[in-house]
């Protein structure tokens, strides 16, 4: 108990609003070629597709997350944000097993037809949807297969909140003992709201001492040990004025 009142407690502290992306209709701007349309590669094979606008849920920055984005408008567009999901996580486990496969798309040396035509055989075989069987020709075609796994774990994250779930790390000293564990749940999930599911992964670092850090919804609460003595070092170190004593 004492313990998820320190989460309580802590999280109290902050602001809790909730950052939602604008919307975004061009796939075009969220890819390194802007003469590539995703967007129209995807729809080709599927009829009536209205261009509707999609919301991406997350904010999510640089080159990984905005083709993290781009893929996840397309798969809400087909419909098909599950089967994308794992699909991509399918192929990225396949990277991992094969040490030839991972040397194969780190490798920029290879020409971009041969990585394409590798991208196009291999979902084939897979048999992959459209959608993922065009993302990752374009991924290969703009030299960024390299980076696919980063990839996935952000359209990961998209997909959780398109499921209405959510993610959240905790990170101690010692493993949380499982009545810790479901406390520390069932106090997100009162923070949060019991609209959605929370999917809790514990992290071990000695290095911050004690207390705990919380990472859900893109935001940071750090109540560790090791961050209250940095800034009480901080405080202490402060000049005193003896004009204010």
């Amino acid at each position: 108990m004492a313990f998820c009142n320190r989460v309580r407690s802590g999280i109290s502290l902050f602001n809790k609003a909730t950052v939602i992306t604008s919307q975004r209709s061009d796939l075009q701007r969220f890819l390194v070629a802007p003469s590539i349309s995703l967007a129209s590669r995807n729809y080709a094979n599927v009829p009536g597709a209205k261009d509707n606008k999609v919301k991406v849920p997350l904010a999510l920055y640089g080159g990984s997350g905005n083709y993290a984005s781009a893929l996840y408008i397309a798969s809400v567009k087909a419909n098909a944000v599950e089967k994308v999901e794992s699909e991509i996580l399918q192929f990225v486990e396949a990277v991992k097993k094969s040490a030839k496969f991972s040397h194969f798309i780190k490798d920029l040396s290879v020409a971009k037809d041969v990585r394409v035509k590798a991208m196009q055989e291999i979902c084939g075989e897979a048999k992959f949807s459209n959608v993922t069987k065009n993302f990752l020709v374009i991924v290969a075609e703009n030299g960024r297969l390299k980076n696919i796994e980063t990839i996935a774990k952000r359209f990961a994250e998209l997909a959780m909140a398109y499921k209405g779930e959510v993610k959240a790390i905790v990170t101690t000293v010692f493993p949380l003992p499982p009545e810790e564990e479901k406390a520390v749940k069932e106090t997100l999930q009162e923070i949060i709201g019991s609209g959605a599911k929370i999917h809790l992964e514990q992290k071990i670092d000695p290095s911050i001492l004690g207390g705990l850090v919380l990472e859900f919804s893109q935001k940071v609460f750090d109540m560790s040990i090791k961050t209250r003595a940095q800034q009480m070092e901080r405080i202490l170190r402060e000049p005193i004025s003896i004009a204010n004593i």
